[in-house]
């Protein structure tokens, strides 16, 4: 039975025999094949002996070739690598030609790997990214389990429009050439599948509250879509997100899981993933070092990380936020991109990082928003002007959280549904929640890899999700 190379690595070397499997990183001098099965970022050294095996089959083991091998497994005599296996026995599974196989070892930019978004996980970077992101996943339901929530599968095909934004995209099973028409000529979708207009959904939060109200502390962690015509590095148009929902929790209490929350994951990565994270500590200090002065990180990854663990997340409204930044030297002399003139403004990345990196020097949660920049779902506070929403915000990146205390008043949502537009026939049953046994309710989401990101050090969202789903990109 063959062993991971992760345990074979972690186990003294003492001539034991041993079989691996794995795929070739490298192949030098007809003698030393490196070997990754994806468990490790570490390679395996294996020795052959050119004269053990037939010439021909030893051709065949090229860059990207997957092999199993049998040998002993002992002390290194070479430099690099403190153990080996002297390789007795080799069996090829399957070649790839060295002409035509992409991976090769060598430096390849981020941009040619999305190219090969099928292959990219054979390599160091990628492959340690994603064993990141499988940590932090893994994380994540820990957490959760241990606090006692119950994990639920809210629905990807949706009636109702959780944000209000509009971006969605439809799903649809009429004929697209010759669709059904109503009596005003429109597209009638009585006719269709559901018997009305549905779309992929933004956000399970809505669904998620009413087990909330029922279960008491529930989360979704699933599959999220967007239709934003956006190619920025910090937008996809599918990704995943985390959305906890807990019955008779106040804004207070929501902040304190939240950052309980964050902190824990985080620290599960840090523990499980030394390895891994150290190389991309190495990895984003060479990409810091590379950009001009004034725009590189004080701070190194894992840096970051420790700087979330280890400190208390500051707690600042928004009102006193908006003094801060109108106040601060980058917005008088008008360094900031978008000015801060007058309360209510809906704050941007910039004015968030300064918050953090520059003003606090600790991860900042910022709460009691303008109702006219947030969600209809969101409780209003007693001024009648802010809401009871809340957002974490973290060095680099801005904003990593948004959450809330729910609206648990029926004529108050009621007034906000109306006010902003919304069909409040849509969202009969969200309604039914105030009705039969209201109670205060809070939540927040947290987008994954918008979290893998910050704990990867990596550049570009699209990295950090093994498919990649963008405008006019839907490739693998």
């Amino acid at each position: 039975m063959s062993v991971k190379i992760k345990a074979l690595l972690e186990t003294a070397p003492e001539g034991q025999q041993v079989t691996v499997q794995g795929w070739v990183r490298t192949f030098r001098a007809n003698r030393f094949i490196a070997l990754n099965d994806g468990s490790t970022l570490g390679n395996l050294q294996c020795v052959v002996d050119f004269e053990d095996f037939d010439e021909t089959l030893l051709k065949d083991v090229t860059t990207g070739s997957a092999l199993k091998i049998s040998g002993r497994y002992v002390e290194s005599q070479g430099k690099g690598q403190t153990a080996d296996i002297q390789v007795e026995d080799l069996l090829i599974y399957g070649t790839a030609d060295p002409e035509s196989y992409p991976i090769q070892p060598k430096k390849h930019s981020f941009e040619f790997l999305r190219e090969k978004a099928h292959l990219r996980v054979r390599t160091a970077t990628f492959s340690a990214v994603m064993r990141v992101r499988a940590a932090l996943a893994y994380g994540v339901h820990k957490f959760f389990r241990e606090e006692g929530f119950h994990y639920v599968n809210t629905p990807i095909i949706t009636g109702s429009d959780a944000e209000g934004a509009g971006e969605m995209f439809r799903v649809s099973a009429l004929d697209t050439k010759n669709p059904p028409l109503d009596e005003n000529g429109n597209v009638d979708v009585s006719q269709d599948f559901f018997g009305k207009e549905t779309h992929l959904t933004v956000s399970g939060q809505l669904e998620a509250e009413t087990y909330a109200m029922g279960l008491g502390e529930v989360y979704t962690f699933g599959p999220t879509f967007r239709a934003e015509n956006s190619n920025t590095t910090r937008h996809l148009a599918e990704f995943w997100m985390i959305e906890p929902e807990m019955a008779f929790f106040d804004l207070n209490d929501n902040m304190d899981l939240a950052e309980k929350f964050i902190k824990s994951v985080l620290t599960y990565a840090l523990d499980n993933c030394k390895e891994d994270l150290a190389f991309l500590d190495e990895r984003y200090a060479k990409e810091e070092n590379s950009k001009p002065k004034a725009e590189r990180s004080e701070m190194g990854l894992l840096e970051k990380i420790q700087f979330i663990v280890e400190n208390d997340f500051k707690r600042v409204s928004y009102t006193e936020a908006i003094d801060i930044l109108r106040n601060c030297k980058p917005n008088k002399k008008k360094k900031f991109k978008y000015l801060i003139e007058e309360w209510g403004a809906d704050l941007q990345s910039e004015h968030e990082r300064y918050l953090v990196e520059k003003h606090f020097k600790t991860p900042v949660i910022l709460f009691d928003y303008p109702a006219k920049i947030k969600a209809f779902y969101m409780r209003m506070n007693e001024d009648g002007k802010t809401v009871r929403a809340m957002d974490i915000l973290f060095p680099g990146i801005g904003e990593m959280v948004g959450g809330s205390q729910r609206e648990e008043r029926l004529d108050v949502l009621q007034e906000r549904i109306k006010a902003m537009g919304i069909d409040e026939e849509e969202l009969w049953w969200y309604l039914d929640l105030r009705k039969f046994g209201s109670a205060p309710h809070s939540g927040f989401g947290l987008g994954f890899e918008r979290l893998v990101l910050f704990a990867t050090g990596m550049g570009n969202i699209r990295d950090v999700i093994p498919f990649p789903r963008t405008p006019q990109n839907a490739s693998f």
